[in-house]
Parts: structure tokens; sequence; C-alpha cells
């Protein structure tokens, strides 16, 4: 483990890595998003836009704004370098768990969990809605191809769904694994699209032909959190097993387990230099190193 921040006073729901890689963002139940500077560890910038629980934290693709979700249902856009409120999204009813930037930064999708169980789509800028597909099963996690015309879903019903960007009409359904979905996530360079959920199991297959090319088999409780490596050629996972495990979309083979968590792992994220991996456990934001010895 190379370090450890600190700064939440309740549990961290949701990290991720600025796109230039010089900072990290954490949300959590404390009702705070906080940024870290990464070369120096310090906290520069705390988020109090939220009444309630916060539950997913995205950045834009040009590292200029955050986009965070809570349990009351809101979406709120800010600077990333001031902290200043640009658009509250009123969307949801209530939990606000996934959400994922298009490609482009035009459009926010997010997710409704307990309570709402919808996908909607929206412009990130004006808040102005373009469509919302009601009637879905809790809603997990989102993701865009990196061509910006799919999203994929994961929901507690077991269903992986991939669906166009521009209406929501659904395009394929992975239906492999067994029970609740609670991550999914597309590949950088596009090929894959990796899947995880209560069955332990992490699922790699394609969006094209929805063939399986590989299931990695190391943890021993739901696998919470998903995230590729830059260079699309690992994943790693973290769970209810208080570990973080690396794997190898090449070989199929585990390629590092870090396991020094006190609790469970909700979120990870993947530095843009592929050396890094931070988690969320518990209170705390954890960084590890690839290459360094595993823990």
């Amino acid at each position: 483990m190379l370090s450890a921040y600190t700064g939440h006073s309740d549990n961290v729901f949701s990290v991720a890595w600025s796109p230039d890689g010089r900072a990290i963002a954490s949300a959590g139940r404390d009702r705070t998003a906080r940024i870290w500077d990464f070369t120096s560890g310090a906290l520069y910038l705390t988020y109090r836009g939220h009444s309630d629980y916060l539950l997913s934290l995205a950045w834009s693709p040009d590292g200029r704004f955050i986009a965070s979700g809570c349990t009351g249902g809101i979406v709120q856009v800010w600077r990333s370098d001031s902290g200043e409120t640009i658009i509250t999204y009123r969307g949801h009813t209530r939990f606000v768990r996934g959400l994922a930037w298009s490609p482009d930064g035009r459009f926010i999708a997010s997710g409704g969990d307990y309570g709402d169980s919808s996908i909607q789509v929206w412009e990130a800028h004006s808040g102005i809605q373009l469509y919302r597909l009601a009637d879905q099963y809790r809603i997990f996690a989102l993701s865009w191809s990196p061509q910006g015309r799919q999203i994929v879903s994961a929901s507690f019903d077991g269903t992986v769904a991939i669906r166009a960007a521009p209406d929501g009409a659904q395009l394929f359904a992975y239906h492999e694994h067994d029970g609740p979905v609670y991550a999914a996530a597309w590949s950088p360079d596009g090929q894959y699209i990796a899947s995880a959920g209560q069955d332990t199991l992490v699922r790699i297959w394609s969006p094209v032909t929805g063939r399986t090319r590989c299931v990695y088999r190391g943890h021993s409780g739901a696998v919470k959190a998903l995230a590729w490596s830059p260079d699309s050629a690992c994943v790693a996972s973290g769970g209810d097993d208080r570990t973080v495990r690396a794997w190898s979309v090449i070989t199929g083979e585990e390629i590092a387990t870090f396991n020094n968590y006190r609790s469970w792992v909700r979120s990870i994220s993947w530095s843009p230099d592929g050396q890094y991996i931070a988690a969320a456990s518990e209170k705390t934001v954890y960084l590890t190193i690839l290459n360094g010895p595993q823990i």
C-alpha cells in the first residue's frame, strides 16, 4: 500500500482519478466530495453541495467538472478547481448510483438504484433531459462506449444491457451472471466489457458478439467495483472480500492481489498512467502501486 487519504468522516462510496492524473476525487456518506492532490496527498477542495449521502462521482473528460449523485436523487455538476455548482439535476427521485460522462463531455448518463430504477441521459451543462428509461431494475453502474454511441448498464436483476446512446434503445442483454450485477465498464479500446457482481465472478465479453472471453474466479465475496487499465490489457476488481485484484485480459491470469483493506471495497479507479490503483474502503481512499510489492 502506497498511501491512504483519511479526510472523510464516514464511508466512501466512490473514487475517481482525474483525466490528467494529478488528482483523485472521492465521495461518501459524510455528504461531501473531496479532491486530493496526487503528488502531495493534500486535500485541496471539499464540496458540500449535497444534503444527502453521496453514492457516485465522475470527472468530465476534460477534467474541468465533476458530477456527483446522492441518495436524495440529486446530481450536481460543479467546477473541479473551485467547487462552484454549475447545474443541479433533479430528474431522479432517489438513489443515484451510476454516473458517466459521454466521451465528448456533452452528456451525462445517470442511473437510479433503490427507489428510482431509471436510466436518464441529459445535457451536462444545461440539465436538459434527452430521455428517461423507467422501469429498470435498480441500476448500479453505467459506462459509455469510447466512441460515445452506446451505453452499458449493470442491474440488480442480473442483466448487463447495451443501449443506443441517442435514444436508449436496447441493443443487447448479457445474462451470464448469477444474481445482481454491481459493476460494468467498457474497455478504453472498445473491444470488451467487464462485468461483475454477487456471484463473485468477473466476466470479460464482447459487446459485438456477446461471447465471453474469460471469467476470473479469485474473489470469495460479491464484486462491487471494476476498473480497466488505460491500455485495456488488465482489469482491476474489488469487493466484499476486502481485496483488490488485477487480471490480465490477454492470459486470463491474476497478476496482483492486494488485501490490506480493513473492510469491503466499494469503488476503484486506475490512474491514467497505469501505475496506480485508488480504492475506497470504509472512510479511507487507499493508493496502491502496481509495480511495488504485493500485500
